[in-house]
């Protein structure tokens, strides 16, 4: 059964620096293209970051130069290193498969002062 579950999200004050993981199960994680998206407040559902099965990535603009999309296949595990925070990066991130956009419970990033 697949499982995605997010961690690493929290408080953080702008200009700061946070690295979410997602560990991954129940599918052969390397074959698959995967994302983060995040939804804000009162906002639809955006998406940040992907990476390919052979690590190729693409960013959204707003991210682009600040965040960092990645993946260790030997241990089923994404990630998104989030540099330079801004409070309009507050949201729940969630990372995706993206063939079918299962995702996972989500975490918190708050960035506040």
């Amino acid at each position: 059964q697949l499982q995605l579950v997010e961690s690493g999200g929290g408080l953080v004050q702008p200009g700061g620096s946070l690295r979410l993981s997602c560990a991954a199960s129940g599918f052969t994680f390397s074959n698959y293209r995967m994302r983060w998206v995040r939804r804000a407040p009162g906002k639809d559902l955006e998406w940040v970051a992907r990476i390919d099965s052979g690590h190729n990535t693409s960013y959204a603009d707003s991210v682009k130069g600040r965040f960092t999309i990645s993946r260790d296949n030997a241990k089923n595990t994404l990630f998104l290193r989030m540099n330079s925070l801004k409070p309009e990066d507050t949201a729940v991130y969630y990372c995706e498969r993206s063939i079918d956009s299962r995702r996972g419970q989500g975490t918190q990033v708050t960035v506040s002062s």
